[in-house]
């Protein structure tokens, strides 16, 4: 049988704080869900789900330590410096 171990990963507090404060300067609140890293029992097989932050119901994907927040998938991106362009432009 196959066993997976679940544990949430901690929102990195100084990127929080950044996001939080570009959403803030653009009037939306946005929702913050924490990722989780996924390892199967007895192998070396790990993935590491990234956070969510959910803006005018668009997902960015976010990982910590990185300024690059990812647009609904891993396909296309942002850097964080951008992310109050982007969300005027949604208006």
């Amino acid at each position: 049988m196959i066993n997976i171990i679940k544990k949430e990963l901690e929102f990195d507090k100084d990127l929080k704080k950044k996001i939080e404060f570009i959403c803030n300067f653009c009037n939306v609140k946005p929702t913050i869900i924490n990722g989780n890293i996924r390892k199967i029992d007895k192998t070396n097989l790990t993935y590491i789900e990234p956070h969510r932050v959910i803006i005018k119901d668009i997902t960015f994907l976010v990982f910590n330590y990185s300024n690059t927040l990812y647009i609904n998938n891993l396909s296309e991106s942002i850097e964080l410096k951008d992310l109050e362009t982007f969300i005027k432009q949604l208006n």
